[in-house]
């Protein structure tokens, strides 16, 4: 299938960034009422509500899966998997901010796996540029103060860190994919893959599965529509849509913008503190993510 025109797919994964700052802090919000399973799997079914009668309007009747395919796709949905659980079992141990600015490390994470697995960029271009990212990680996952609603950041930050690696690794296997799949089909498949496998362990972390529907506040049901729509539907469309044009090691320089709008908008929305910190981590993310683009000429 034609590749989208790089403006096109640089619109495409500015608007994923974007939106997925906010979606750090609305993940934040929604934790308040759901618990972690719920809220990953609510956002999924909801998403799919959208995904799947666009793609059957537009292009089910020429779209073929073999068993191949869905070899490859139920791997992808495990990385889904593991990154949305991941990232909210994150949240709840440390603040939006500090996760957002751990989430800042995304292209370093990406080009670091890609030029090992794919070998499109030289790892001794990169190293330098992955590890400055990582010790701005280390010194936001390493603070020990607690006042903004994580109560252990190391933890917090260990698993965002984890589900980073396993967007980095659907990243890569998507753009593979979409060499022969659109990505709305590789987008709603992996996305039901990873609530097929999600559905079982809602028995084991549920919250309003036992207060019920009527003990959710406003606040947690905007904070779900929002990751439903913005971060899931269009949010995940539009990066596997960029991704499509001009590959992982390119488009991972657009979540630089992920810690900046993530950390305003914790300050603004939840209060959290804007300390040095966190200041100084955003400055080591960005500046190893600026190291590793640098490096590779994208």
């Amino acid at each position: 299938m034609s590749s989208p025109s790089k403006s096109g797919a640089y619109a495409a994964l500015l608007t994923a960034s974007v939106v997925w700052g906010g979606s750090v802090v609305a993940q934040k919000v929604a934790l308040g009422a759901f618990s972690a399973v719920e809220v990953s799997v609510f956002r999924g079914l909801g998403a799919l509500c959208i995904l799947v009668p666009l793609w059957w309007w537009q292009e089910q009747s020429g779209t073929r899966l073999t068993m191949r395919d869905l070899g490859v796709l139920t791997a992808l949905g495990l990385g889904v998997l593991g990154n949305h659980l991941l990232i909210l079992y994150g949240l709840k141990h440390i603040g939006a901010g500090a996760a957002g600015v751990i989430i800042g490390a995304s292209p370093a994470i990406t080009a670091f796996l890609s030029s090992l697995m794919l070998r499109d960029i030289p790892f001794s271009r990169v190293w330098v540029g992955c590890a400055v990212s990582f010790i701005g990680v280390a010194l936001v996952s390493g603070s020990h103060a607690t006042t903004d609603g994580g109560a252990d950041p190391v933890l917090g930050g260990g698993l965002v860190v984890l589900a980073l690696i396993s967007w980095a690794l659907y990243t890569i296997g998507s753009r593979w994919m979409m060499e022969g799949l659109s990505p709305l089909t590789v987008n709603w498949t992996t996305l039901l893959i990873s609530i097929v496998f999600q559905i079982p362990l809602l028995w084991i972390d549920p919250q309003v599965l036992e207060a019920g529907v009527e003990s959710i506040p406003s606040s947690g049901w905007a904070a779900l529509l929002y990751v439903i729509v913005f971060a899931t539907a269009l949010g995940q469309q539009a990066w596997l849509y960029g991704v499509s044009g001009i590959g992982p090691s390119r488009a991972g320089v657009f979540t630089n913008l992920i810690p900046v709008s993530a950390l305003l908008l914790s300050f603004v929305i939840l209060g959290e503190s804007l300390d040095l910190i966190k200041m100084l981590g955003i400055g080591f993310v960005l500046g190893g993510v600026w190291l590793v683009n640098r490096s590779s000429g994208t």
